[in-house]
């Protein structure tokens, strides 16, 4: 898959195409719908399949310090576009300038000049250009003016429990905030993720007998509730049980808030400095303060005992 970074990445002599244009991210269900249908149409024309993207996300340039939690990195988003069939990724710079684009000179400039849009795949609710003043409708009559067909796919919407819902990147990230594990994979189609590289920190874990991966996250990432949870630690090309705590600590007293992964059962790791990545399967409990360092290392044994647990159900669910 190709991988551009602003229009004078696309080769001159690119052809028409498919494009479908959104932040996408988390790349979640509601966004393979849509994505997939891309994938399909470009198939059956006989050319190339593009995805449209943003960074920043555009709500931090018109509205500074407004950046949301984000659900994926540019990276991840893109290969799990690849894996959906998608030929490219173009990522768009979104500046001050280019925020203020309108809805023609975005059509003109970006899907008829560069890209040769031969289709445009959206949702219903699609809005671009300067003030988010072009939708699905304005598109439709670009498209009958340069030669582009529009289609539109419809949202994807959660089920009765979750009060039918479209599926969203706002959404899923509320569930996550909230430490709804299960909510926020359901949307997704996979476990919420958390990347960063491994850093020292107190080094308590390591002196209670669970030494943890302290991970510094990426900047602006969504990071769950203040809790422990079940999951799983990749590092090294490995996927590890883990038991990951989110907060402050507050039994010592702390301030910052982390996130701490201990590979469970694993002994001798030594993860410093290594991007990894931290997997959210289950809620356990929430963060709290004990009596005494005895009942924290009582429950830190139960939670450990938990998570093993709920990791080996999921294990043997995918068997």
């Amino acid at each position: 898959m190709q991988r551009w970074r602003g229009l004078e990445d696309i080769p001159e002599d690119w052809g028409r195409s498919v494009v479908t244009i959104g932040s996408y991210d988390g790349v979640h269900r509601g966004h393979q719908v849509i994505i997939r249908h891309a994938v399909d149409r470009a198939r059956q024309l006989g050319i190339p399949a593009v995805v449209v993207t943003f960074d920043p996300h555009p709500s931090e340039v018109v509205r500074p310090g407004s950046h949301p939690p984000l659900l994926a990195p540019h990276h991840t988003r893109a290969e799990l576009m690849a894996e959906l069939g998608v030929d490219a990724v173009l990522i768009l710079p979104f500046t001050s300038e280019f925020s203020r684009l309108s809805a023609a000179d975005f059509v003109v400039k970006v899907l008829v000049d560069r890209l040769h849009a031969k289709a445009v795949v959206e949702g219903p609710n699609f809005r671009f250009g300067h003030k988010a003043a072009g939708n699905v409708e304005f598109l439709i009559e670009q498209g009958k003016v340069y030669d582009f067909e529009v289609e539109v796919v419809d949202l994807f919407v959660r089920g009765e429990a979750g009060g039918g819902e479209p599926f969203s990147s706002t959404l899923t990230r509320r569930l996550v905030a909230e430490g709804d594990m299960a909510g926020a994979r359901e949307i997704l189609g996979r476990p919420h993720r958390v990347e960063g590289v491994v850093v020292r920190g107190a080094q308590r874990g390591r002196e209670l007998g669970f030494p943890t991966a302290n991970v510094e996250t990426l900047p602006h990432t969504a990071i769950p509730a203040d809790g422990v949870y079940a999951g799983f630690l990749h590092a090294q090309g490995e996927a590890m049980p883990a038991a990951i705590s989110v907060g402050t600590n507050p039994q010592f007293d702390g301030t910052e808030r982390t996130v701490e992964a201990y590979a469970i059962d694993r002994v001798g790791l030594d993860l410093y400095g290594l991007h990894v990545a931290v997997d959210f399967l289950a809620y356990v409990r929430g963060q709290a303060k004990f009596d005494s360092l005895e009942a924290l290392l009582e429950q830190m044994a139960e939670d450990v005992k938990r998570c093993r647990e709920l990791v080996a159900a999921e294990e043997a669910e995918e068997v």
